[in-house]
């Protein structure tokens, strides 16, 4: 039984206060989470002083299905770079998603990343329905598979090394979409890690492949929640169906903004925005059918959200004079995918993500598409 309406932001899962936030109804309980996360981090940094003098450095992730590769292969090239920095807060959505966590806890986890990146095949993704699933099913494919690889991976032993990042005062949040309640969802990985519910480790496990569940595509995820002591399901899909990367609310930063504002001293912040995908138009030969029409005219709508999403975090930056770095998969990448999960392309484009990184990521310092901005990578 869905969440009756009006009742979404009272429903709980694991009962926690912090363990998500809905951004469509305001970001108090966010901005409270990220004044907690500073102050647990200033601690375990040595006191006070840290504050001016540590350099932060946060990380967004876009979605993008198998170019997700570009991601994975960056992240490990830039460990083997030896200028990889620990990230306070790692954002993820879709492919994203199920990087951030590995982005997140750092080169160790390295040799992971890359096995789901380019040892993965289909079979380890979903399983064909038939036909008929468009009809009478909730997707064309069924994505036990892909839930069996990340189980793999996200275990309790990973589950107990984000609850320790949390304590850190260090941040993991992937988005995924409250489809009942038509509301972006943006899940608190590291709280809900260092609950101790038992519940925990496989409700990561299904947040995960929530934000990369696409609708239609792969099926949604139930969310079993309590309204109240009565429970209810939540029906929760691919976090793209609202935004394609996120990095903070621009409300978080009012304090530093004022504080600039009178030329007091600010941390120093450095924003890093993996987007695995293009940023430059993907030209085509549309045929003059209606199915084809329609599926054009929706990848372009999602390319455009991508360019918009991608704009907002540049210009919130701006505004607080966080360094902006953008890295994205350029004209130099020509392999072309072959069909889904395709094992060659997957690895190429992780191989092309990876070099860029090992040899020094030539870094983006603004969208190209901003007036002004330096040539695209690539």
């Amino acid at each position: 039984m869905p969440v009756p309406r009006g009742q979404t932001s009272r429903a709980s899962v694991l009962g926690l206060a912090n363990e998500r936030f809905f951004p469509a109804q305001g970001n108090a309980a966010m901005e409270h989470e990220y004044a907690e996360s500073f102050r647990r981090r200033i601690a375990f940094l040595g006191g006070a002083a840290a504050s001016a003098h540590h350099k932060f450095d946060i990380l967004a992730i876009s979605g993008g299905g198998e170019d997700g590769a570009f991601g994975a292969g960056l992240l490990c090239g830039w460990t083997d770079a030896g200028t990889r920095p620990v990230f306070e807060l790692v954002t993820g959505v879709s492919t994203g998603a199920l990087t951030a966590p590995f982005a997140f806890l750092g080169s160790a986890y390295d040799p992971g990343l890359r096995d789901v990146y380019t040892g993965i095949s289909i079979a380890q993704v979903l399983r064909q329905r038939y036909l008929t699933a468009a009809l009478l099913d909730d997707a064309l494919a069924d994505t036990a598979p892909l839930f069996e690889t990340i189980s793999r991976h996200v275990d309790e032993r990973m589950l107990a090394a984000i609850a320790q990042g949390y304590r850190e005062g260090r941040m993991l949040f992937v988005g995924s979409t409250n489809l009942d309640a038509q509301t972006p969802v943006i899940w608190n990985i590291g709280a809900i890690a260092a609950s101790g519910d038992p519940r925990a480790l496989n409700l990561v496990r299904k947040l995960l492949l929530a934000s990369a569940s696409i609708p239609g595509a792969f099926p949604p995820q139930m969310i079993d929640v309590t309204v109240d002591g009565q429970p209810h399901q939540e029906m929760h899909v691919d976090g793209g169906a609202f935004a394609q990367l996120f990095l903070y609310p621009a409300s978080i930063t009012v304090a530093r903004r004022e504080r600039l504002r009178r030329r007091q001293t600010v941390a120093s912040i450095e924003a890093y925005i993996i987007r695995n995908a293009r940023l430059d138009p993907d030209w085509a030969a549309v045929d003059r059918r209606t199915i084809t029409i329609a599926a054009r005219a929706i990848s372009t709508m999602i390319a455009s959200a991508g360019f918009n999403d991608i704009l907002r975090v540049y210009h919130t930056t701006q505004a607080d004079q966080v360094g902006f770095n953008l890295a994205y998969i350029g004209r130099d990448f020509s392999e072309i995918l072959a069909s889904p999960f395709d094992q060659t392309y997957m690895r190429a484009l992780f191989e092309h993500g990876y070099t860029r990184a090992r040899r020094g990521m030539d870094w983006a310092k603004a969208p190209h598409f901003v007036s002004g901005s330096p040539p695209t990578p690539g």
